[in-house]
């Protein structure tokens, strides 16, 4: 149901879901996540309980964000979804803070006392949200860039991606590969690039753990299932 990263903070908890353990049928199945689908209500709001009963908590420490391929940040002072808004972050120990993505790059930052959750498609990650959940976490944190530990989830690989040229001329060259005529993006390395320059040590930065395009068994993708499909959650707490 969970991947955890092998290594996190003592005051952090960190999980990313996968499409496994969950009540959802098809083309949902099993541990759809996302209210934004056509999925069942009921399975949805089962599949939630499940995550939050594995995490040992309840529905009202969990805070959602209302995602609209922005880059705007917001912080979260209590539980309940935060509309448009695509990362949150918060300072409060117990509160669950939640994205949600079906290839998507997923992104959890611990920052001290402060930990925040980020959603980034490529709008997103070409117009800076990951440096910008970045700064927006530091500037309540007494923490320094350089012990920041930001935990990337599953995404669309570079393997699966591919762009059109409006959109690929849009990142940076270490983001792109091509095959004859066409044009591939790593979301995860554009995302990398954009923190180490903020000042985030390299081996802070830790990759998807899978293309969700490839992983049929374990991932949801949008874009391989043509919009049919559920939405996995990145999700963190400050003990």
């Amino acid at each position: 149901m969970l991947w955890r990263p092998e290594y996190t903070p003592p005051h952090c908890v960190i999980a990313m879901t996968t499409r496994r353990g969950g009540v959802s049928l098809a083309p949902y199945d099993q541990l759809n996540l996302g209210r934004s689908t056509a999925d069942l209500p009921e399975a949805i709001t089962e599949n939630r309980r499940r995550v939050l009963v594995a995490l040992g908590l309840g529905p009202r420490q969990l805070a959602t964000a209302g995602q609209v391929h922005g880059t705007r940040v917001s912080e979260a002072t209590g539980a309940g979804l935060h509309a448009e808004t695509d990362a949150l972050l918060t300072r409060r120990s117990g509160l669950a803070i939640a994205v949600s993505g079906a290839d998507c790059l997923p992104l959890i930052y611990c920052c001290g006392g402060v930990i925040a959750a980020a959603h980034s498609g490529w709008r997103g990650t070409v117009d800076g949200m990951p440096a910008a959940a970045l700064h927006t976490a530091l500037e309540t944190s007494a923490s320094q860039v350089t012990q920041a530990m930001v935990y990337m989830g599953p995404c669309i690989g570079p393997c699966c991606y591919e762009v059109g040229d409006e959109v690929a001329d849009r990142f940076p060259g270490i983001a792109v590969s091509r095959k004859g005529s066409r044009a591939y993006v790593s979301l995860a390395a554009a995302a990398r690039q954009q923190l180490e320059s903020a000042g985030v040590a390299a081996h802070h930065i830790l990759d998807p753990p899978a293309c969700t395009a490839c992983q049929t068994d374990l991932c949801f993708s949008y874009r391989r299932d043509r919009g049919l499909t559920g939405r996995h959650w990145a999700i963190a707490l400050l003990r």
